[in-house]
């Protein structure tokens, strides 16, 4: 095995160099050469894997067997544990083009392959190493692939494959990371690897396999009698078995709801519908006469939500007229329609407001509730905390509780911060300054910016997978599709997470309407649009003394805090809703260039 440092990676002209990925720690001689290698192959077949921090590995591997063979044996790739009990992460390779040729495979998949999402049995690589004893998952070989022996002991012997030419890396949240040259490619994966964690599947699954990485469902019992130790549940764990949500949890066609009707609709009394917000209504005749529509996004906002939030560990116990207790995660059907948006506390005070032209807190499309509903805890805890009593009718609660989100947040935020960071963004900048770093942060290094995207995808991807639906799979209502057999598969900790999200962002709507008298005009999920009269954040945020209203938006790179979105003229807006004859056309869908190619069907 001979290894040599390629040139360093280049930067567009002009940009100032930010720091590169860092170079493989040795304190685990294993993991010598890092996470992962992008291996690339020249005209004259000779392979090279190109790792993280300028390194360069010959492979003398011919065959895709005697590669997973040296990868195990030679390369010395691989990630320790993120948690104690864990596992430590399998080594990543990633396929380029000239590689996929090399060992047999093919550059792009037909439209056979792309459907099914793999290979077929009877491709000669698929039987290559079923001849070598080697197994592949149910995902086979696909873009993401899992080659594999059943475990001896301890000692797992695993290897994954990235495949960028057959969409691997989705561009919604890779940008142009498959276009990439391999030890670029090798930088931002191994940055987003050290950061994060090695990806394991698209930013989605990864974000929820980084949750079981940091409460892994078992651990080593203490030794018995005999000095052995066995396997039992981890605290504080989601545990090795899944657990049936309670009935208004379930989305429809769920095995729970197997008893409905066919064609039954469920409304807000029999289903929990804790969703982003949708909501925007028409500009009042004050808010036409100013000049701009400004719009602000909240940073990492589902992050934010999930921070410190207390969710269920186990399965829901039902109760009847019980008492809320917000510290208890669950369901509960409740009426909240008494909660009156023109008289709320704030803080400790009431205060007036113009429930017109604020949305509930309680819906997605921000009505008002005309009777009894599911909703999670926490956005029961905001209508006490608004100052109005409730009394549910009924529950379905989980006292087995605790913080699970908790080390997945800080993972995920230092791992935000600190890739801003590089890009010339730090926390506690002067208002002025952050957004002045934000307008120019992707242009400083565009491969990091890439690595940023794929963090912020993995908080919103890892969530949704919380409540993943069926797949095609032969799937019909009523019968069990493939994610329902995971532990990770929570519907109520995903709806719990949106549920204080949405309740976080209203809370700071009310103050900045309690303390400047201006409401929002549109609000989509973590962003919320203005009018004002300047087109600058600064002009529609109350700073004083150079500090922001306490309890507010607050401009920032930290998670919670906000950025600018983006700003058109108020103008834009009347002729956007005039075009498509839509007055409650929501502008937040809108707002960052202003290009509206169709009308808004509000999904």
């Amino acid at each position: 095995m001979k290894a040599s440092t390629p040139a360093g990676t280049p930067t567009a002209a002009g940009n100032r160099k930010a720091p590169p990925a860092p170079t493989p720690a040795a304190d685990d001689p294993r993991f010598a050469n890092g996470p992962l290698a992008v291996l690339d192959a020249d005209p004259n077949g000779k392979v090279r894997a190109y790792c993280v921090g300028g390194l360069v590995l010959d492979v003398p591997a011919t065959t895709l067997p005697a590669l997973v063979e040296w990868t195990l044996d030679e390369a010395k790739l691989g990630q320790p544990r993120l948690s104690g009990p864990g596992k430590d992460a399998d080594p990543l390779l990633v396929l380029t083009g000239t590689a996929l040729e090399r060992y047999g495979l093919p550059t792009a998949l037909t439209d056979a392959e792309r459907l099914a999402g793999r290979l077929p049995e009877s491709h000669k690589a698929v039987k290559q190493l079923a001849r070598a004893h080697w197994q592949l998952t149910k995902r086979g070989l696909g873009p993401w692939a899992r080659i594999y022996r059943p475990a001896q002991g301890a000692e797992r012997s695993c290897v994954q494959l990235c495949v960028p030419a057959w969409n691997a890396l989705d561009t919604r949240h890779w940008g142009e990371a498959a276009d990439l040259a391999p030890a670029d490619l090798a930088r931002v994966l191994g940055l987003y690897a050290s950061r994060v964690t090695t990806p394991r599947g698209s930013t989605a699954v990864t974000g929820l396999e980084l949750m079981t990485a940091l409460h892994p469902p078992t651990r080593a019992s203490a030794p018995d009698a005999e000095g052995r130790r066995h396997s039992e549940h981890n605290p504080g764990s989601l545990g090795s078995h899944p657990v049936d949500p309670a009935p208004c949890e379930a989305p429809d066609g769920h095995p729970v709801l197997a008893d409905l009707p066919r064609f039954h609709i469920r409304g807000p009394e029999q289903k929990l519908f804790e969703e982003a917000y949708d909501w925007a209504r028409p500009m009042t005749d004050d808010e036409c006469t100013l000049r701009h529509l400004v719009g602000i996004d909240v940073n990492m906002a589902f992050a934010a939500g999930a921070n410190g939030l207390t969710v269920g560990l186990g399965a829901p116990t039902h109760v009847t007229r019980p008492e809320f207790d917000l510290k208890l995660p669950g369901s509960w059907l409740v009426d909240l329609s008494h909660v009156d948006l023109s008289r709320v506390k704030v803080g400790k005070e009431w205060v007036r407001l113009d429930a017109g032209l604020l949305p509930s807190p309680f819906t997605p499309k921000g009505e008002r509730p005309e009777g009894p509903g599911w909703y999670a805890t926490p956005t029961v805890a905001y209508a006490v905390e608004l100052g109005y009593g409730v009394q549910p009718l009924e529950a379905y609660v989980r006292p087995e509780s605790g913080r699970y989100l908790d080390g997945w947040y800080q993972r995920l935020r230092d791992a935000y911060l600190a890739t801003m960071a590089d890009l010339g963004v730090h926390p506690d900048m002067p208002a002025a300054d952050f957004l002045t770093a934000m307008r120019h942060h992707k242009e400083r290094d565009p491969h990091l910016a890439i690595v940023v995207s794929a963090i912020k995808a993995t908080v919103k991807g890892g969530l949704g997978k919380l409540r993943e639906r069926p797949r095609g799979e032969g799937w019909r209502p009523g019968l069990p599709w493939r994610a329902l057999s995971r532990p990770t598969w929570r519907p109520d900790i995903r709806a719990a997470v949106i549920s204080r999200t949405r309740v976080n962002l209203h809370r700071k709507i009310v103050k900045h309407a309690a303390f400047t008298g201006r409401y929002p005009v549109a609000v989509l999920s973590d962003c919320v649009v203005y009018a004002a009269a300047g087109p600058s954040p600064l002009d529609l945020l109350p700073y004083r003394d150079g500090k922001p209203l306490p309890g507010g938006f607050k401009l920032g790179v930290n998670p919670g805090l906000v950025k600018h979105e983006g700003t058109q003229s108020v103008l834009w807006g009347e002729e956007v809703r005039e075009r498509f004859d839509a007055p409650d056309l929501n502008l937040a869908r809108y707002i960052k260039d202003g290009s509206v190619t169709d009308t808004d069907n509000r999904e």
